[in-house]
């Protein structure tokens, strides 16, 4: 086969969303995970006649979506696919404010749907390719902020830099194996998404850094999401992809 497999998490708005749109320009088989469908995304699968599944899961229910996910690969043919690789996107990010000021349940959230949510699913992705004898990659969205500490961001900070270093684990892991998928956790950048009107609209008393956000869009210092993904993408893309495990799509 000719297909290349795509497993995309988060692709029903932002830079996701652009991912997908842009996987479907080209022979792909595009898998998108979320927690709504979108209809604009299935309309453009039909109208350039590509191969796309949405699956509407809340990855805050972690181990339901990874063992669906091993189920489904699990299923298909050895051949089925020229490659796989699952690009781990979602994430969340809860009320901005200090952790002593942070609701235990967005707190959880934020980290099973950033951290325990992308190990999981990389696990039964992996588990369940390795007898595929294809190239397998494992990409993870990560962000400056797991790399840099923030004040009312320990959520989602822990969470990124918990991405970043299982990555690294990962990399070791693969590295023994004689077909061992390529994994990189990569910084996108700014993107001009939902996340960065959260930032900007947090309050200054409990946000010290809400400022520069602000600062950020009216310098117009921001990259589209399609922009963003197109960068994303040709990281992926790049023959050197996972020879260092930590990535930034600015180096």
């Amino acid at each position: 086969m000719t297909q290349h497999l795509y497993i995309l998490t988060g692709a029903s708005r932002g830079m996701g969303l652009a991912m997908a749109e842009q996987l479907l320009s080209t022979n792909h088989f595009v898998l998108c995970i979320s927690r709504n469908t979108n209809d604009t995304l299935a309309a453009h699968a039909v109208k350039v006649g590509r191969q796309l599944e949405q699956w509407p899961l809340d990855l805050e229910r972690s181990a339901e979506a990874a063992a669906t996910l091993a189920q489904w690969l699990d299923s298909r043919k050895t051949g089925s696919f020229a490659s796989a690789t699952l690009i781990n996107n979602a994430g969340a990010i809860p009320r901005i404010a200090p952790l002593s000021a942070s609701d235990p349940g967005d707190l959880a959230r934020a980290l099973r749907v950033g951290l325990e949510a992308p190990l999981l699913l990389t696990a039964a992705f992996l588990g369940a390719t390795e007898s595929w004898n294809i190239p397998r990659k494992v990409l993870n969205i990560s962000s400056g902020l797991g790399r840099r500490a923030m004040a009312s961001q320990a959520a989602y900070c822990a969470a990124k830099a918990g991405m970043d270093h299982f990555t690294r684990c990962l990399a070791l892991d693969e590295a023994l194996k004689p077909n061992g998928a390529r994994a990189c956790s990569l910084a996108p950048g700014v993107i001009d998404t939902d996340m960065q009107v959260q930032l900007r609209h947090a309050d200054a008393a409990d946000f010290p850094d809400q400022g520069n956000f602000v600062a950020l869009k009216a310098n117009s210092q921001l990259a589209s999401p399609a922009d963003a993904a197109a960068q994303v993408l040709a990281y992926l893309a790049r023959p050197d992809f996972g020879r260092n495990p930590i990535g930034d799509v600015r180096d």
